[in-house]
């Protein structure tokens, strides 16, 4: 149309006048609405991704992308195994480990904790550990010195610092004339990691590679072989590969097996926040209902003048399509700028509200995480945007429709 007098109308329509300024209350409060909705889906959404991301990261900081362990007991030839692993493109790099159960002990303090035997060069080629020593060094896990690396909050709870003495015990017993005693040895703190996961800072203990074969009795043997991928999404195809081309019988693990439990409750929560916190959204969408059809009613006069003049019932409902499309749209526009904000500035903000209440909302010996984290995507923001306006326009089908069933002659017999 060379003249779109429908969008001059509908947008004449949208401003106040003198005698329906509770009609202009209720489309105001659509569009707060509206906003309201769409900044939380967006936040929410974004914290979402930034408890995925951190998960994701903290948790493959510390353990592997996948694993090559024996079917039973030890693995044996691991020198071989770990040479024909890292002939895959696809890997990084590869180290053994020794894994096991132990308690830890200082003084009358004792605590259970994981125990994982290293060989700290190659560690550091697998994992992100070495980044996060906060005291002493990785590097003095050296074979035969039994030092001893603990988690922050393990050390904190057992008041232990750099070069204090603790003994670890793992559930094995040893023979002695004085009877059947459980198997221990005394170590030397030598370092203190932080990765700001308590699964691991306060359940993880690491020695040296030899100092814990000799400490299980595994001889030569250890518990398997870490792998870093170039691409960690990579891994189920890898895993697959790795058990085609190794000879043998091995237990071959990856991360979407060993943590997919973390991982799947975060992706179920997304979806079922995404779907409460569009009801927000239908509600305000719901509201333009309210709105249009009172402003039908309002301007009944105005539509049967129209229609005389030779204005089409299509003409109308575009009319009154164009007022609630215009609510939608600002609505959503001021949500989506509002989201992109917050969403960007959540880690500035969370960590000033808790100075000023004085209160942690992550308490790390509750939560995984303690910070909260927030990572912007541009498909949530893409989507959440659609489903705004899609509602804003479906909202207006009705009112407009009854808008076009208005009859001239009915409308101005009493005017």
């Amino acid at each position: 149309m060379r003249n779109p007098y429908e969008l001059f109308a509908g947008l004449r329509y949208t401003r106040a006048k003198r005698r329906n300024h509770f009609i202009s209350f209720i489309s105001l409060a659509s569009m707060l609405g509206i906003a309201i909705g769409v900044t939380a889906l967006i936040t929410v959404l974004s914290v979402m991704n930034g408890f995925e991301r951190e998960l994701r990261t903290r948790i493959l900081g510390m353990a592997s992308h996948a694993t090559i362990a024996a079917y039973r007991g030890g693995l044996e030839d691991w020198q071989g195994v770990a040479k024909m692993a890292a002939q895959n493109q696809d890997i990084a790099a590869v180290a053994p480990y020794v894994e096991g159960e132990g308690m830890v002990k200082v003084g009358s303090d004792l605590s259970g904790t994981m125990l994982r035997g290293v060989i700290p060069a190659e560690e550091n080629r697998v994992s992100e550990i070495g980044q996060h020593i906060k005291a002493g060094t990785f590097e003095s896990l050296t074979p035969g010195s039994y030092n001893i690396v603990l988690g922050s909050e393990l050390a904190e709870s057992l008041g232990a610092t750099i070069g204090d003495k603790v003994d670890l015990m793992i559930p094995q017993a040893s023979v002695t004339p004085a009877g059947v005693l459980p198997r221990f040895r005394r170590f030397t703190v030598s370092g203190i990691f932080r990765v700001g996961m308590y699964e691991f800072d306060r359940g993880l203990v690491l020695i040296n590679l030899q100092d814990a074969q000799a400490l299980l009795r595994m001889d030569d043997t250890v518990t398997g072989v870490r792998l870093k991928l170039h691409d960690l999404f990579a891994a189920p195809r890898v895993a697959r590969d790795l058990a085609n081309q190794l000879p043998g019988i091995y237990y071959i693990s990856d991360w979407t097996r060993s943590h997919a439990n973390f991982f799947r409750a975060v992706a179920t929560e997304k979806m079922v926040m995404f779907i409460i916190l569009s009801l927000i959204v239908g509600v305000a969408a719901f509201n333009i209902v309210s709105t249009l059809v009172m402003v039908v009613q309002d301007k009944q006069a105005d539509i049967a003048i129209l229609r005389t003049l030779g204005a089409t019932p299509r003409s109308i409902m575009a009319i009154f399509m164009v007022q609630g499309s215009i609510i939608g749209f600002v609505g959503t526009a001021l949500g989506v700028a509002g989201g992109v904000l917050l969403a960007l500035n959540v880690e500035t903000l969370v960590p000033l509200l808790e100075r000023l209440t004085n209160h942690q909302f992550l308490a790390p010996d509750v939560y995984y995480i303690s910070d909260l984290p927030s990572e912007l995507k541009l498909s949530d923001v893409v989507r959440i945007g659609s489903l705004s306006l899609a509602l804003g326009l479906l909202s207006t089908l009705y009112p407009a429709w009854r808008a076009s069933r208005v009859q001239p002659a009915e409308a101005l017999r009493y005017e």
